[in-house]
């Protein structure tokens, strides 16, 4: 049966019985409009844990537009259903006073791996990203969190924060959920257009295509531009980024010994799309 509780205190007590049963809880952070991606990471949760929690909180300190937060879809009843299936035990869905009561003044920053691409981007994102996972983790007492990989800056923040803070939980990264013509699962897909639906996959096949090309000696420059003129000539409006980036510390790298990872993020129909790949 799954569970929807919105305090924390009824939350800690549902989580310290389990502990006390010798159980171990994985949670799942989300913001809700769940799609086969999250699932995912429920099902990789339910696989490994004997108690689930998914959290379902659209975090207002991670969005520097005030326009994207309110059109952020809210479907708390649809998401709880679909987490029926894996199942999972509990839905967390706290209200915005539960995360941040009157007073709140706390910020988790983490250096390094946030500053740039989407840091670059958009300032102050990863410190809301930061402060709300910090928080997630306490209120759920979780031993493992799970996080996609398609949000790769976001999961190297994450385990940073966790190692340096030296939080008790294990932080496991689980590989990207794509549709069958390659375009990575996001809750923002459901803002294209039909006509941009159809668009949106030369993303990822325009980076793995420069994957390919560096894999087999290209330079990194030239593959990249050709990756960038490939999507803006099929009708992205605006590539803000692709990079190639040592896959740890997200600094820029030019050596293939260690492991890299492409990313990139581009406008299409208005909706900022984000994806990357291993090189």
């Amino acid at each position: 049966m799954t569970e929807i509780i919105h305090t924390v205190a009824e939350l800690r007590q549902r989580v310290r019985a389990w502990r006390a049963a010798g159980d171990m809880t994985g949670v799942v952070p989300t913001m809700g409009a769940l799609h086969e991606g999250h699932l995912s990471l429920a099902r990789r949760a339910r696989l490994e844990c004997e108690r689930v929690i998914t959290t379902i909180f659209v975090n207002p300190r991670q969005f520097n537009n005030p326009d994207d937060l309110s059109r952020y879809p809210r479907t708390l009843d649809a998401d709880a259903a679909l987490l029926k299936s894996v199942p999972v035990d509990v839905v967390f869905a706290p209200d915005v006073n539960e995360v941040y009561p009157d007073g709140f003044i706390t910020t988790v920053s983490v250096g390094g791996v946030s500053e740039p691409l989407e840091g670059r981007m958009r300032p102050g994102h990863f410190d809301g990203v930061a402060t709300v996972v910090t928080k997630l983790l306490g209120m759920t007492e979780a031993q493992r969190g799970y996080f996609g990989q398609k949000d790769w800056q976001q999961l190297q923040v994450v385990t940073r924060l966790v190692a340096d803070l030296n939080l008790p939980v294990q932080i496991v990264g689980c590989e990207t959920v794509r549709e069958a013509d390659g375009l990575a699962m996001s809750s923002r897909n459901r803002q294209l257009t039909g006509a941009g639906r159809n668009i949106a996959p030369v993303l990822y096949a325009a980076i793995s295509r420069a994957a390919d090309e560096i894999r087999d000696g290209q330079s990194d420059r030239m593959a990249i531009r050709e990756a960038a003129e490939t999507m803006r000539n099929a009708g992205f409006e605006r590539v803000e980024y692709i990079e190639l980036r040592d896959a740890g510390t997200l600094m820029p790298s030019d050596d293939p010994k260690r492991p890299r990872r492409m990313l990139a993020a581009a406008w299409l129909d208005g909706v900022r799309l984000i994806d990357n790949i291993p090189v």
